[in-house]
């Protein structure tokens, strides 16, 4: 999750001028009464009734096509708000959406939809929007780093060729905002209860959009998948709408129990792809291919080093002495820094480590970024140089987009990152949902999708939580995993946005059922 000390020291400074942005529309008493269409708004009183507030009902339809796989889609963007309502059935929030539709395709009943979240906490669903499944992507380089002229182009690996797909913004995080100033926030700042309101939320969108009898798939990304492995046996079991298939994009823990020697292990097959990355690896592994180097990385993480780390401060000191000098050889760091940190070094101390010689830090969410620090000594980086990266490319890109592509028209700002704290983390039972949803709904499917060089949710991690989802193993051949020489997003290297959308637009293939296939063990 993008939600450490490091990424909130990066965030603090626009998070605290979003809030006092948001404390003073929230005041207004105007604004839970701007229930119109941004189209209906008189425009002689729209620099009045557009004083930086959200209207909780709106939308902007406009038309475009992209070549997806040599053939032409052409499709319909709405961009535009809808009301979150409390029990009583006050408007008390306004989410922002878009949503596009192939619109050469009339049944919707055979066409699948994507709903699509990405995480923070906090952070709005602007990355896989105009950097991965979308019909729009980023104008970076080829390794995903900003260049000028900002903005964006053609997407031709979209997934809108097989599915349409709808971004939706939680609560202040986008433009979406809270309307009603006495409105408690605990009820959408928290695990359960933001899954609770955006199921609501979904029940509505896809009864307005009549899309009850289509093919259904949540993505998330980041925290995305705790909250879509909720809202996944949320769905199901309290609006009675039946998904085809979850995707989760570097996912999280999902309330998955793994302190301890596991948690500490479970990093260094991460450290292993970093280091060979950098090529900083002993010369036999650096020569061979990633893909075998981890694999023996694995095979050493998960039969002597949980192992050696369950033993603690009894372990033998020729064993200890033998696990120090195999973790330092993986993770291309010295023996004498693993012997320093009892043989579990944090990630925090790795970034900062592993290129200390060359004056260079590693990001965390991805470690192909490098960083450079006041001073070389010290436990961990100044900064994200990833994080600080893609706010650098996708600012200016969503905001151009949105405003002046799709035109919708607003002075409210986009928050990239929101203020959402404090965060209710408790009851985080999430990928116990997922595996019960998937249980009592033989058509549902999982597909994990994770980057290689990503240190936030590793990707070894990230296997980890799948193997636990079912530990029965009776579903395991409805799950499968994806990895990729990049990282946390990683779809911003061109080479790796080719094939993870192809394994998504292969996946919602083999997860949509052929006519009259029933449900059923």
């Amino acid at each position: 999750m993008k939600t450490t000390k490091f990424l909130l020291a990066s965030m603090a400074f626009c998070i605290a001028n979003a809030y006092a942005q948001d404390s003073n529309s929230a005041a207004n008493p105007a604004n839970a009464a701007t229930a119109v269409s941004a189209a209906s708004v008189d425009k002689s009183k729209a620099a009045t009734v557009n004083e930086r507030l959200l209207p909780a009902e709106s939308a902007v339809h406009s038309t475009g096509q992209v070549t997806i796989k040599g053939k032409l889609v052409p499709y319909k963007a709405t961009a535009g708000t809808q009301p979150v309502w409390d029990k009583d059935g006050k408007v008390i929030a306004s989410l922002f959406y878009t949503y596009y539709q192939r619109s050469d395709v009339t049944n919707k009943d055979k066409r699948p939809l994507v709903i699509s979240f990405n995480g923070g906490p906090g952070s709005a669903s602007v990355w896989m929007h105009v950097a991965y499944t979308g019909p729009k992507m980023l104008n970076i380089d080829d390794e995903g780093y900003p260049v000028q002229p900002y903005g964006v182009r053609d997407n031709p690996h979209s997934i809108l060729d097989v599915a349409d797909i709808v971004y939706i913004d939680p609560v202040n995080t986008g433009f979406s905002r809270i309307l009603d100033p006495k409105a408690d926030r605990s009820q959408f700042f928290g695990v359960n209860a933001d899954i609770a309101y955006l199921a609501e939320w979904l029940n509505t969108f896809v009864s307005r959009t009549s899309r009850w009898n289509s093919p259904k798939y949540l993505i998330g990304e980041s925290y995305g998948t705790t909250r879509v492995s909720g809202l996944a046996k949320e769905l199901q079991n309290n609006h009675w709408m039946y998904l085809n298939g979850v995707i989760l994009v570097s996912p999280t823990g999902l309330g998955i129990k793994r302190d301890g020697p596991v948690k500490d292990a479970l990093n260094l097959p991460y450290y292993t792809a970093t280091a060979w990355h950098h090529k900083v690896l002993p010369a036999d592994l650096q020569k061979r291919d990633l893909n075998e180097v981890l694999a023996e990385s694995e095979n050493f993480t998960l039969n002597e080093f949980i192992p050696a780390l369950s033993k603690g401060g009894f372990i033998d000191p020729v064993q200890r002495q033998h696990i120090a000098a195999k973790v330092a050889r993986y993770a291309g760091v010295s023996e004498t820094v693993i012997m320093q940190h009892n043989l579990a070094m944090p990630p925090a101390y790795f970034w900062k480590e592993l290129l200390r010689t060359r004056g260079q830090t590693v990001g965390r969410l991805d470690s192909r970024y490098l960083g450079i620090d006041r001073i070389e000594a010290g436990s961990g980086p100044d900064y994200n140089a990833e994080l600080t990266s893609w706010l650098h490319s996708f600012t200016p890109a969503i905001n151009h987009y949105l405003r002046d592509v799709l035109k919708y028209k607003t002075d409210v700002k986009y928050n990239m990152f929101g203020p959402v704290r404090p965060w209710d983390n408790s009851n985080d039972n999430t990928g116990e949902d997922l595996r019960l949803a998937m249980a009592e709904n033989p058509y549902m499917r999982l597909l994990v999708q994770s980057g290689y060089y990503d240190g936030a949710t590793n990707y070894f991690d990230a296997k980890y939580t799948m193997w636990q989802i079912d530990p029965s193993g009776k579903m395991k051949d409805r799950m499968e995993f994806k990895g990729y020489r990049s990282g946390h997003m990683m779809y911003l290297r061109s080479e790796d946005l080719v094939t993870s959308n192809e394994h998504i637009r292969e996946f919602i293939k083999k997860a949509t059922p052929a006519p009259g296939q029933a449900a059923k063990y």
